[in-house]
This record gives structure tokens, sequence and C-alpha cells, in this order.
């Protein structure tokens, strides 16, 4: 094993890393915030792409294609949205059917099951050949982490105002939020919207940086977010205590995460099992925290004091 090989290959997992970053802020919304288990990303992963190729195909801006990206990723939100609130849907089940009919309208959008986009023929705005050897402003790590820290500065403005307040009060007491009057239907649906949005806006990103859209390119990336919000929970959640910070420990958890993989590659473990691997990693730091409740607390003293 080369160690250059795998320093070579680490720019681009820390960029592959940063795009899904972004994926991984929109799972943190539902999943930390509004306390809901959406499924949609995996469809959603892949309209943004499709879509994003396709308008690009098309002859449309690149930054034009991104907002139609970010646009149907807030439709399938909404889509999701709705059956959760008003059709009575248990969010999970909503998800999965968003997700189940995504599959067909991305077919559709994209006419098969993949499209290429050329970056000598279209003006990308990452792209992989961009991550070593290139003016400082074409580099796709610095780019994306520009996009990384203005989506954060609007998120945490957002969640300062009334609306952004409501949809988190929502998310962690809903019964009290319709005490004071919050609308928590339109909160769940609003926090889907935005959530997905986000997904499909990373997926815009990635169909460029990889120069494709394919069908199954959202396939599993929940458990890819998923794995950014845990390991980012966990290995900054007790120096990051601000709201803008834990969404940024979220992004570093998605570069640890294809950091890691990237080394495991590395090694020479069987690509196959990659999968199996990531499934693993989210389920062992899920279990931390009730493992270090279970078996590391200090016992808490019961009784009156003895010196009493």
């Amino acid at each position: 094993m080369n160690i250059i090989t795998l320093v070579n290959a680490l720019p681009g997992a820390a960029a592959q890393g940063l795009i899904w970053g972004i994926m991984a802020i929109g799972v943190y919304l539902t999943f930390r915030i509004l306390d809901v288990a959406d499924l949609t990303v995996d469809g959603t992963m892949c309209t943004g792409g499709a879509v994003c190729v396709m308008m690009l195909m098309s002859g449309h801006s690149m930054f034009v294609s991104m907002i139609a990206a970010t646009a149907a990723g807030m439709l399938a939100g909404l889509a999701t949205g709705i059956f959760h609130t008003f059709m009575g849907i248990p969010a999970i089940l909503a998800g999965i059917l968003t997700q189940l009919g995504l599959y067909s309208v991305n077919l559709k959008i994209m006419g098969k099951a993949n499209q290429a986009v050329n970056g000598n023929k279209y003006n990308l705005l990452v792209s992989l050949r961009n991550v070593k050897n290139v003016p400082f402003y074409q580099n796709t790590i610095l780019i994306v982490a520009i996009f990384i820290v203005v989506l954060i500065a609007i998120l945490y403005w957002f969640f300062g105002t009334e609306l952004g307040c409501s949809l988190r009060a929502t998310g962690c007491n809903p019964n009290m939020s319709r005490a004071q009057g919050i609308n928590t239907d339109v909160c769940k649906v609003l926090g889907l919207m935005i959530s997905n949005g986000l997904v499909a806006l990373s997926s815009a990103l990635l169909a460029q940086y990889q120069g494709f859209a394919d069908i199954n390119m959202g396939r599993g990336s929940i458990v890819i977010g998923l794995a950014a919000v845990i390991i980012g929970e966990a290995v900054f959640g007790r120096i990051f205590r601000n709201f803008a910070l834990r969404l940024l420990s979220v992004a570093f958890g998605s570069i640890l995460y294809y950091l890691v993989l990237q080394t495991v590659i590395w090694m020479g473990i069987d690509t196959d099992l990659l999968k199996l691997l990531s499934a693993l990693v989210v389920a062992v730091f899920l279990a931390v925290p009730h493992w270090q409740s279970k078996y590391f607390a200090k016992p808490t003293k019961r009784g009156g004091n003895k010196n009493a």
C-alpha cells in the first residue's frame, strides 16, 4: 500500500465530503430540528442532479439550472409534507411514497437512466478535474466551502426569525407549539421543503462534480447523511454549542466520513462491503450516547444530606 496514493486521493474525498455535507445539513434539519424521519432524501438526491443536468443540456446557465434543481427538491419536500399533514400518513411512510414516485419522475426528467455533462462543453461551477493544480478561485473545495458558509449564514438568520423559531418549536414540542397558536402542519411542510431543497442543491453540485446524473445516484444517501450528522455530533458536539457551529459540524462530519471511506478503499477492503460498513458506522455512533448513559455515567447519589 503506497501512502502517496492515499494522500493524492484525499483532496477528492474532501471535495466530495463537502458536497455531501450540504445534503447532510438538509438531513440534520429534519432529523434533529423537526424530529422527523424523512426518507425522501434518496429520491431527491437524484432529482436535483437530473434537473440540473437537463437544464444545462437545454442551454440554460449554470446558476439557473441550480435554482431549478433546488426548486424541484422543494416540490418533492412539499409532496412529502402534504402526504404527512393533509393525508395523515406517518412521516416515514410519506417519505417512502415520495421516494418511490420520484424514481419514475427522475427517469422522465432524464429520458434514460443517466445523462452526462462534459466540462469542456458546459460551464460548470465545480468539477472533479478542478480539485488540484488549478487557480484557487476555480478550486472545487474552496467553491463548495464558500457555498456551505453562505448557506449556514442564511439558515442561522432564518432560524432566528419568528417563522424559524416556530419551526424549531414545532420539532421540540408540537403540542405546546399548537397551544401557542403555531400552525405545526405548515411548519412541518416548510421544514421538509427547505431540507429537500438543500438535498437537491447538493445533488446539482454532485452531478456537476462527477460529470453526470444517474438514476441510482441517491440510493443509500440517507445513510451517508445520518453518518455525517452522527459523526459531526460525536466529534464536535462538546465544542460546537452554537446553532451555526452545529450545522458546520455536520459538514465536517461528512468530510470525515469520506476521508475514512477513502482510507478504507486504500487499505484494500472489498468495495462491495462499503454500504455494510457505512451502516455499521452509523449504528455504532447512534449507540454511543446510549452506551455512555448506561455503562459510563457516574451513579447519582440519592437520599438526603448525610450531615443533616
